[in-house]
């Protein structure tokens, strides 16, 4: 790694654009690295972002503290790709560790580097543009301002439609795409969905909302109805007696309560929709059920124990989906107006080898088994069997 090193003191200062660090040999770790340049306080750092399990850490180092990093990064990736002013170098590790580096003269202008701390962030719906929704909805003024009281729901909805871009692939471009989102409330993330699917992406796309509050549907209605959105419709109902729909491409439920969310997951597998955006609430069945001589050091504080059970129903819930042919990941979201619950369950149909499924099947037996529980959603899944 000593060329390396020479390199990395060589092209860390002013000129350095920046790196991304790539292909780690250990996919539980640091999979990926990004590299670029700061003034703060007046003095040059370098920010490191570096992803583990869907997570981003970030850490401001000096010019020193940043080539070991790097070096100790590369001793478990494949590749680095790095700019300068005047060069990009690419930076390839062997297996038994040999260090090749390739360079090449900058081609065209060279773009200022932003060197600010606090960067723009990039926003899917970007402020000063108006969208009629998000006005109506009190999230935005007419000239397209964001109020300043509701800039954490603006958030909210374009964090969710970063997870919703992410899914794109997933959806056909030649028919029309049905998505059900239940306990859809107040619909700030349902309008968001329309509007970037139909309006920014093109997509042929049938959306429907349910929820049992009828004053909120018919407001929703009057809105889709205002702004046009001929596909764009919201029902008065329940989730677990819904029958509206024979195939959906995705369903979304988030927030709804305790075993609501249960009931939407069962509907989501027996459409054998391609894509699952699932954020659950309130997980009190297996804090009743829960049990174990072992963990009751742990148990019998109340607290502790409603945190373990969300843990439990969640992750069991993930591992269901994965035994019905799902890819499941769980994600951060940010938090919600009046829940602090902020994870995401994403699931993305992936119809997997037989073998897969029933040792999904084995290890969640085992678990329910250790902790007495019986989830809902286990059962449900069990009844279509």
């Amino acid at each position: 790694m000593e060329e390396l090193r020479k390199l990395l003191n060589e092209q860390l200062n002013k000129d350095f654009g920046s790196a991304v660090l790539s292909g780690a040999h250990d996919k539980t770790g640091v999979t990926k690295v990004r590299v670029r340049p700061l003034i703060k306080r007046g003095e040059l750092l370098f920010q490191l972002e570096s992803f583990r399990n869907n997570q981003a850490f970030h850490e401001n180092l000096s010019v020193e503290e940043t080539c070991e990093k790097i070096l100790a990064y590369m001793q478990s990736m494949k590749q680095m790709q790095m700019e300068t002013r005047t060069y990009n170098y690419t930076v390839l590790v062997s297996k038994k560790g040999k260090v090749t580096i390739k360079r090449r003269m900058q081609q065209g202008n060279w773009k200022q580097v932003d060197l600010t701390h606090n960067r723009k962030k990039h926003y899917i719906l970007e402020e000063g543009t108006m969208v009629p929704f998000l006005r109506d909805l009190g999230v935005m003024t007419a000239d397209g301002k964001i109020v300043h009281a509701k800039f954490d729901k603006f958030r909210q909805i374009n964090r969710f439609l970063e997870f919703v871009e992410d899914v794109l692939p997933q959806f056909p471009k030649d028919r029309e795409v049905t998505i059900l989102d239940f306990g859809c409330g107040k619909s700030y993330l349902t309008f968001a969905m329309y509007y970037y699917l139909h309006e920014l992406k093109k997509y042929d796309v049938c959306m429907i909302g349910l929820d049992l509050k009828t004053d909120v549907i018919r407001h929703c209605n009057e809105l889709s109805e205002k702004y046009g959105y001929e596909k764009l419709k919201f029902l008065e109902g329940n989730i677990a007696d819904y029958t509206g729909a024979s195939e959906v491409d995705m369903v979304v439920t988030l927030h709804a309560c305790d075993t609501a969310t249960d009931f939407a997951l069962e509907k989501a597998v027996g459409w054998n929709a391609k894509v699952i955006l699932s954020v659950p609430c309130c997980q009190h069945e297996v804090n009743r059920q829960i049990a174990s001589d072992i963990l009751k050091p742990v148990l019998k504080y109340g607290l502790l124990k409603e945190r373990f059970a969300a843990i439990v129903t969640d992750g069991l819930r993930a591992e269901y989906l994965e035994s019905v042919g799902y890819d499941v990941q769980i994600l951060e979201f940010i938090d919600m107006e009046h829940t602090p619950k902020n994870l995401l369950i994403r699931a993305i149909k992936n119809d997997k080898k037989e073998q897969s499924r029933e040792q999904s099947k084995e290890e969640i037996r085992k678990c329910e088994a250790f902790l007495h529980v019986k989830p809902t959603l286990g059962q449900l899944l069990k009844e279509m069997e």
